[in-house]
């Protein structure tokens, strides 16, 4: 499986207003064009955190633990429309309660996002898609801070983890 390079992502500026239209292929090829994405971070009420692991597939951080969910922001769609999409079609959930966190500029090598963050307790069962992940689990506090570091997460999960649950 990859990433359909064709597929359309709106352009934002820093406050989300919708500038144009942008292919994944182009949003991630270096041009840096600020695009919307969001993320879940899922806790459950022991405060442990669900993590998803990235397939090798990706075009972007394979093989690494990341945010429970995060995805792009299709055109036309809004941000809570995409979150619930995302977190439907990663985890199989549907019946969470997201609490938004604020949103943020991500910048890499390769691409620039405009990154919506959210958090929820969740006590109920995680579906990851198979076609999707190569699967997740939850994560003890002690487990993430023992990796932060060494290679094992993706800078993203790590910066939004120390920036608002340490």
């Amino acid at each position: 499986m990859i990433d359909n390079k064709n597929e359309e992502f709106p352009i934002v500026d820093e406050m989300g207003n919708i500038l144009g239209a942008v292919t994944r292929g182009h949003a991630h090829d270096g041009s840096k064009i600020l695009h919307p994405v969001v993320h879940l971070h899922v806790f459950n009420s022991r405060g442990d955190l669900y993590l998803q692991h990235r397939p090798a597939w990706k075009d972007i951080q394979p093989d690494k633990w990341d945010t429970a969910c995060g995805g792009h922001v299709d055109l036309g769609e809004s941000v809570s429309q995409a979150l619930h999409r995302e977190v439907r079609e990663e985890l199989g959930i549907t019946d969470f309660e997201p609490e938004s966190l604020g949103h943020y500029v991500f910048e890499s090598q390769r691409e620039k996002e405009l990154v919506y963050v959210h958090r929820c307790v969740y006590d109920g069962e995680v579906k990851p898609s198979q076609e999707e992940l190569a699967g997740g689990r939850f994560w003890t506090k002690d487990e993430i801070s023992e990796n932060i570091g060494k290679g094992v997460f993706t800078p993203n999960f790590e910066n939004e983890y120390q920036k608002y649950f340490m």
